[in-house]
């Protein structure tokens, strides 16, 4: 069960699938450890940890007012911004300290805490 947290802590796991616009077939095999989102000012930023296949990937994501985390473009067309990309613990780590982890940095160290290297 993953940890879910700000603006998804209520809405789990349906929350962070709708705001991305992804299926149940875009998390097939994925195990959900950490996701975050907030939303203000204007803008969001979202972060999400999950594992597959014995692999750790990362989702790191971003928009202003004029659109979401689902994309869509001018012309109509909707893409998303759930794009995971592979990740190492020590690579997580040596990243921190940046100001993007401050809405989920203590419940990241004990997520990558409790993950073997």
């Amino acid at each position: 069960m993953g940890i879910y947290l700000n603006d998804w802590a209520e809405s789990g796991i349906e929350g962070m699938m709708a705001d991305f616009n992804i299926s149940e077939s875009d998390l097939e095999g994925a195990e959900i450890l950490l996701a975050d989102y907030t939303y203000e000012d204007y803008e969001g930023s979202a972060f999400v940890l999950f594992v597959r296949d014995g692999k750790l990937y990362e989702v790191n994501a971003g928009h202003c007012s004029c659109y979401g985390l689902s994309e869509q473009d001018y012309s109509g067309d909707t893409t998303t911004q759930f794009q995971p990309e592979e990740t190492t613990k020590e690579a997580i780590i040596k990243r921190i300290g940046h100001y993007y982890f401050d809405g989920c940095r203590d419940e990241l160290i004990k997520t990558l805490d409790s993950l073997s290297s």
